[in-house]
């Protein structure tokens, strides 16, 4: 049978690329025309429920670059990206009706509100007589594989990775060589959805730390496993050495599939056996991003409830000076201070000392976790609508598989642990630049003259801390029984 002339559409979400696309690959082996197409969405009804959050500026950002790329590496083949604006399922219907499509199809995104947009799109094209084909995509393992006995998502991670580990995620899909094109409609302005901030232009440290797009994502991974891998499973608790992976903001747009992560580190490890344990402990960290998804599923509204109950009487403080502070990165705390201005000019913050600012907001300042994950998502590349809420509330120990509350990290002790030279906070904190490496965590320590040495007035160049850290884990020690009352 010849291939129809009619086109196929393929709806891009969070997948933005061409390698391990099973929508796209489905599409390009038909042999028929190909219309892809991008839908801005923020008026579907599953949309304006509490579970769904519109992309914070970082994030928006990002978006924008990786559109571009992707709307490059698609012309490269042949196709055009179509842009549109609107219910998705409404949008992409007419457009198939207008076109007279052969078939739709794209990639399952495992979260409630998008997969009832995908719901509403299969109806609506069935009442058109157009088929739809949906794929798996953005996860290794679909959620309603790795179940507990009642048919929910684990709440505790180590049997939910012991359970992935069995699992064999599907060898990656290689990148289409070319698509037949299609007979499109004007494909749309990106500069017309207003995604990238101008007035004022706040996203310069973005563009000097990030280049976001499917070549930048594959770039990444390989530079990673062939060089910073050694030594991940000591050297990614160390913000001041460049010792992790930075995929997770190309993981969340799709611009690199799990998989296609999965795989190469898999094929790493056995070409290399004196890596296989810096492998298992990467790989344990793309098993915690697959964790908080699967959780994420059944908890849609993880971001704004607690999943321990017994935490909704808490008695968080209402402190909005602190909450600036803390967001500006003005604590006093050096590893905090460096964190929260590593996070608002570069988009990101190293894992370890996102823990340890999460902590300090939580437990030093008995500031609700919901304020300082809402600043995350805000300043974020990498916000997760998984991964930050759950690890907020892991921190607070209201989430899954939570560390206790009682675990209240000590900012001067995991300053000088894993900033053993200061060298982070010099970056971040240069006001402290001056100072030897004994003192930089808890520069109050030092002398007038070691002071005056380094060029640091506490109260004028830098604050003094916000609160002393015995009096705070007193405070939140007491706070913690008061709830458990």
């Amino acid at each position: 049978m010849a291939p129809s002339s009619r086109p196929c559409i393929v709806w891009f979400r969070d997948d933005l690329r061409l390698s391990d696309n099973p929508a796209l690959h489905f599409a390009a082996t038909r042999g028929t025309p190909t219309i892809c197409v991008y839908v801005f969405d923020e008026e579907s009804a599953p949309l304006r429920a509490p579970s769904w959050r519109p992309l914070g500026g970082a994030a928006r950002w990002w978006l924008a670059q990786s559109l571009r790329c992707l709307q490059s590496d698609l012309a490269g083949r042949g196709a055009t990206l179509l842009l549109r604006k609107g219910p998705a399922a409404a949008v992409i219907a007419r457009l198939a009706e207008d076109v007279g499509a052969d078939t739709v199809t794209w990639n399952d995104i495992a979260m409630q509100p998008h997969r009832r947009i995908g719901n509403d799109l299969v109806g609506a094209l069935d009442r058109l007589g157009i088929p739809s084909r949906i794929f798996p995509g953005d996860l290794l393992a679909a959620p309603e594989s790795i179940r507990n006995k009642d048919g929910r998502a684990l709440r505790v991670f180590t049997p939910f990775w012991k359970r992935l580990l069995a699992t064999a995620p599907a060898a990656p899909l290689p990148a289409p060589a070319a698509l037949l094109p299609a007979d499109v409609p004007d494909g749309g302005r990106l500069e017309d959805r207003h995604l990238e901030p101008t007035h004022p232009d706040w996203a310069g440290g973005l563009r000097e730390t990030w280049t976001p797009g499917e070549a930048s994502a594959q770039a990444m991974l390989a530079g990673f496993l062939d060089t910073r891998i050694h030594g991940y499973a000591d050297n990614r608790d160390r913000p001041d050495l460049d010792g992790t992976s930075r995929l997770s903001p190309h993981l969340g747009f799709g611009e690199i599939g799990p998989r296609q992560v999965w795989h190469a580190a898999h094929f790493a490890a056995h070409r290399r056996p004196e890596i296989a344990r810096d492998i298992d402990k990467f790989l344990s960290e793309l098993g915690w991003r697959e964790f908080c998804r699967h959780l994420l599923l059944d908890e849609p509204e993880i971001a704004a409830r607690n999943l321990q109950s017994s935490f909704d009487g808490f008695p968080w403080r209402d402190d909005q000076a602190a909450l600036r502070q803390w967001q500006s990165g003005l604590t006093g705390y050096p590893i905090v201070d460096a964190g929260m201005r590593q996070l608002w000019h570069t988009g990101t913050m190293h894992n370890r000392v996102r823990m340890v600012a999460a902590s300090f907001l939580v437990k030093h300042l008995l500031i609700d976790w919901r304020d300082g994950e809402s600043w995350f998502w805000d300043t974020l590349v990498d916000a997760d609508p998984g991964s930050n809420p759950a690890n907020w509330q892991w921190v607070a120990g209201s989430g899954a598989d939570a560390a206790p509350y009682f675990r209240i990290f000590n900012p001067i002790l995991q300053g000088e642990t894993f900033d053993p030279d200061g060298d982070y906070v010099r970056r971040w904190v240069p006001e402290l630049a001056g100072l030897p490496a004994r003192l930089i965590h808890q520069p109050w320590t030092a002398t007038p003259v070691e002071l005056a040495g380094a060029g640091v007035v506490l109260g004028k160049t830098y604050p003094e801390p916000i609160v002393a850290h015995k009096r705070a884990r007193g405070r939140a020690l007491a706070a913690y029984a008061k709830t458990r009352e």
